[in-house]
């Protein structure tokens, strides 16, 4: 059965039995209010993934749930990041609970992940909308080094993306962020680093190159500089403990 028979047979089935999915406006509601940071409505318009307007995904109870909160948190993510959210963190956030939706044994374990996930991005939307959304000049910025740490950023690149001058996104930068642009890129590079030393096998060399550092003798004064150690002792430290707890 190719896919267009398979779209007609399902459309028919649907008439038969009525069954009809979640109005678009509905889902889109839904959605929007965790964007806003508006738990209380976001709780208002859920609707349990196993509810007939969601449609079906598997035959298998289980498995369809996971796969709707798959999607859920997909979707979510992205309209947490239009709404100010951090890419990095929101990412990690959705990394972070599909790994946990993977693990979940009963039905009864994915539905109270679906609540906890809704619950926790919508309250974070709603901490950023208190401490003021960043313009989207800097947004831009920050979108733009977050997606590039391992080539080199300038000013005047930052200035493009932004569609500013190098000297108003500097000033502009500085007072939303708190940081200099300079300083954000390093604190970014070292938090990548950190991971890589921690869930890779990178050297210290490759490292280094991979985040545009000068050399490797300067990542190592700046990794120390910001973690208090150097990244030799901070893989020892936390990967082989990571592996010793996964033998």
């Amino acid at each position: 059965m190719n896919i267009n028979k398979k779209l007609s047979h399902l459309e028919f089935i649907n008439r038969e039995y009525n069954i009809s999915h979640l109005s678009y406006e509905r889902e889109m509601a839904f959605f929007d209010s965790i964007r806003d940071g508006k738990p209380d409505e976001a709780k208002r318009l859920f609707k349990p993934l196993d509810c007939e307007q969601m449609g079906r995904l598997s035959s298998d109870n289980l498995r369809n749930l996971k796969y709707h909160l798959i999607i859920s948190v997909a979707l979510i993510t992205r309209y947490c990041i239009e709404g100010g959210m951090e890419m990095e963190t929101a990412y990690n956030l959705s990394d972070i609970y599909i790994n946990s939706i993977d693990k979940c044994l009963t039905e009864e374990e994915v539905k109270l992940l679906h609540r906890e996930v809704v619950d926790d991005y919508a309250q974070r939307m709603q901490l950023i909308h208190k401490n003021n959304i960043y313009p989207k000049p800097v947004i831009l910025c920050l979108d733009y080094i977050y997606n590039n740490l391992h080539t080199k950023i300038t000013l005047d690149k930052l200035a493009e993306v932004s569609h500013m001058s190098p000297t108003y996104i500097s000033r502009l930068f500085h007072k939303e962020v708190g940081v200099t642009v300079s300083d954000y890129i390093t604190r970014k590079r070292i938090e990548a680093a950190k991971n890589m030393l921690r869930y890779s096998e990178h050297t210290s060399i490759e490292i280094t190159e991979c985040l545009c550092f000068s050399s490797e003798s300067h990542f190592i004064q700046v990794f120390k500089k910001h973690t208090g150690c150097t990244p030799k002792t901070y893989r020892e430290k936390y990967f082989r403990t990571r592996k010793n707890r996964e033998m």
